[in-house]
């Protein structure tokens, strides 16, 4: 943060992890003593969802992304983080969702055409590929299936897009998935196991990274911005049995888990080595992951209450 030139503008941090990254930039710029504008625009239709973060010395602004008077009138910032995004509820309404996900990205960018971009996206855009491949890098062919991940991929292709028009520099962040203590994938395995619940191994292999590390890489990504624009994959670097981690759960607890389902040959998964020689995301173990997450689990810690459903292999969501 103390090396980042000017300010820097979250778009959508009432999500999941924006709060968490925000707070992660406010506090960056506290220990480095520099003094930036940290604002953090969303339409924060959750009650007590914004202030919170002004407690926390975070400039909030209420903003429909999908208005463009409303994004015009967001003042100008040297560095734009867009996390907004809809998944979960595409199925109920696949026109809200290609809205959010592909047309709010072009006010954004259109609006913002001379920051620097930093854009989340998701692992979802990658077709199935073999377990043993270790995943698809960049360069891979898309294949997304269902709308949510077309309508994701429609997002990296607007982006790319202005960049291309405008010189804009910007980067997109392929994330899959994200582990926080109240979410994410070893939450939901987590859950099922000390509730004696099956787990389901369709979805037979994952990849998962820290939230805080996922936070911190997307900090410094506006570094390598550029254009056209960079694409990272943004992910840890194993790829996880589902079968393993639910065993290692009912270790902790003494539980023999149950399963239904089959592995499949195939997942969906992403090669994060490129990411990994730029920013070296990680520095959380997926053994202490699951520590932290049995501990949390058994003692009755807070839950969002939003399942990631990573078993899903038809893009249903």
């Amino acid at each position: 943060m103390a090396e980042l030139e000017g300010d820097l503008l979250v778009l959508g941090v009432s999500g999941k992890m924006g709060p968490s990254l925000i707070r992660l930039a406010r506090r960056a710029c506290e220990k480095a003593g520099v003094s930036k504008r940290i604002i953090g625009a969303a339409r924060f239709s959750n009650p007590g969802s914004r202030e919170p973060l002004e407690k926390e010395g975070v400039e909030t602004v209420a903003c429909d992304l999908l208005d463009r008077e409303a994004v015009d009138k967001l003042p100008d910032c040297r560095n734009v983080l867009f996390m907004a995004g809809q998944k979960f509820g595409t199925q109920d309404n696949q026109p809200l969702t290609w809205a959010i996900n592909s047309h709010a990205p072009g006010i954004v960018a259109d609006r913002f055409r001379d920051s620097r971009i930093v854009s989340f996206s998701t692992g979802n855009v990658y077709p199935f590929t073999p377990v043993t491949s270790g995943g698809p890098v960049e360069s891979h062919p898309t294949g997304p299936i269902g709308e949510y991940a077309q309508s994701a991929l429609g997002r990296e292709r607007i982006f790319q897009y202005f960049s291309n028009c405008n010189g804009t520099a910007v980067t997109i962040l392929r994330l899959n998935y994200a582990i926080d203590l109240r979410y994410g994938v070893l939450h939901d395995i987590a859950e099922k196991v000390l509730a004696r619940k099956p787990v389901s191994l369709v979805m037979g292999h994952v990849n998962v990274i820290w939230q805080r590390d996922a936070n911190s890489a997307a900090l410094r990504s506006f570094a390598h911005c550029s254009s056209p624009a960079l694409v990272l994959n943004l992910t840890g670097a194993a790829t996880l049995s589902t079968r393993r981690l639910a065993e290692q759960f009912g270790e902790h607890w003494g539980i023999e888990p149950v399963f239904e389902g089959v592995e499949s040959e195939t997942a969906l998964l992403s090669n994060a080595a490129h990411c990994r020689e730029l920013l070296d995301p990680e520095t959380v173990s997926i053994d202490q992951m699951i520590t932290w997450t049995a501990h949390w689990v058994e003692h009755g810690g807070r839950s969002l209450g939003k399942p990631t459903h990573f078993e899903e292999r038809q893009g249903s969501f």
